[in-house]
């Protein structure tokens, strides 16, 4: 007998987590690395197993079988690949997990350094995968869950220096620093509803409804369907609103294009509040081309954290940038639409005007 007769294509597993046949190999054919840990293509020709993101050159369509884990590809008789190590991914994921839990557990920010060692990992590497698998680097990661906590801390009673040390920091002066990134505003007037910050804001018109679109001098803090100053207020109750400006005018032109063009605002500058889990969720989303979609599992293993399915789904809905942040082009595992906090219509309608693109 032949030595790879035996490997004949597996049987393709029926499994929540794993794509279907055609999604798979749309995965192997973009080389999709958000997909790596997903499943596996097993290549009957030379009896091996790839991650989707695997650089070799494509096999005939008839030759792969997907199947969900690499035991499974074992299983069934099939060797690792020895170019993209497809049997790492699952280690590397587990190793960011395990990195995000060490940083949130952390009363102070690790350094770097004892983070890697808590992984398993030298620093310089363990860098550009965390980076890698959840879009934001470790340093930035930890900043932001310093930033959660004293924005939890903020909605204590007491005062804002025993918030600001309460959340962990050393020096009021990190805290100002960070909450500008992450609150959009100082810790006094995110404490005090926003009180103290300016925010312009105008509604637009565009094939797909009214949309409000509101800044800071920092950036883009809300966009959505459906809204107007009101909707603005009861978020912001004690902020100054004031009317778009030339500035706000431009901006809002451009938000109100990427109904239509979703690439024609790659560059807005955005002030968006949230915890590092959340950040990492929509930069995840971020990377989504148009056209494409992805399911709410896919995003939470593409930030290092395969479980979080659920609390990825919400990090979905507690987006403030309609459309600039596409959750729109995030469904459910079977493929479904799932929901869209503007309307299953205009989610529906934005993913088919992106396929036609």
């Amino acid at each position: 007998m032949n030595q790879m007769t035996r490997f004949k294509p597996a049987p393709n597993r029926v499994d929540a987590a794993m794509p279907d046949d055609n999604a798979c190999w749309d995965a192997f054919v973009a080389r999709d690395r958000a997909m790596d840990g997903r499943f596996v293509g097993c290549v009957a020709t030379t009896g091996i197993y790839c991650k989707p993101s695997c650089a070799a050159r494509h096999p005939k369509r008839e030759n792969m079988a997907f199947l969900p884990d690499p035991a499974a590809a074992r299983a069934a008789g099939y060797r690792a690949c020895l170019r993209c190590r497809p049997d790492a991914v699952g280690r590397d994921r587990l190793a960011v997990a395990a990195a995000i839990a060490f940083i949130e557990a952390a009363e102070e920010t690790p350094r770097l350094e004892a983070i890697a060692v808590h992984a398993g990992y030298a620093p310089h590497h363990f860098h550009r995968l965390f980076k890698r698998e959840t879009g934001l680097t470790p340093a930035a990661y930890a900043r932001g869950v310093r930033a959660g906590r004293l924005k939890a801390a903020l909605a204590q009673p007491g005062s804002v220096t025993a918030a600001i040390y309460d959340a962990g920091y050393s020096a009021p002066s990190r805290a100002y620093a960070d909450a500008r990134q992450h609150l959009g505003m100082t810790p006094s007037a995110w404490k005090d509803g926003g009180r103290g910050a300016a925010i312009r804001w105008r509604v637009v018109d565009t094939s797909l409804g009214a949309m409000l679109v509101a800044a800071t001098d920092k950036g883009l803090c809300r966009i959505s369907f459906d809204e107007g100053e009101a909707d603005l207020r009861a978020r912001f109750p004690h902020a100054t609103l004031l009317p778009a400006d030339e500035a706000l005018d431009a901006m809002a032109q451009r938000v109100a294009a990427l109904v239509d063009d979703p690439a024609s605002g790659a560059d807005l500058p955005i002030d968006v509040r949230g915890t590092a889990f959340q950040q990492a969720v929509w930069a995840a989303l971020r990377a989504i081309p148009a056209g494409e979609t992805r399911s709410y599992g896919a995003i939470a293993a593409a930030i290092g954290r395969p479980g979080a399915v659920r609390a990825a789904g919400k990090a979905c809905g507690g987006n403030n940038l309609a459309v600039l942040v596409p959750c729109h082009r995030v469904v459910r595992g079977d493929g479904s639409i799932g929901g869209y906090a503007w309307g299953i219509e205009r989610k529906q309608a934005l993913l088919a005007h992106e396929r036609r693109k």
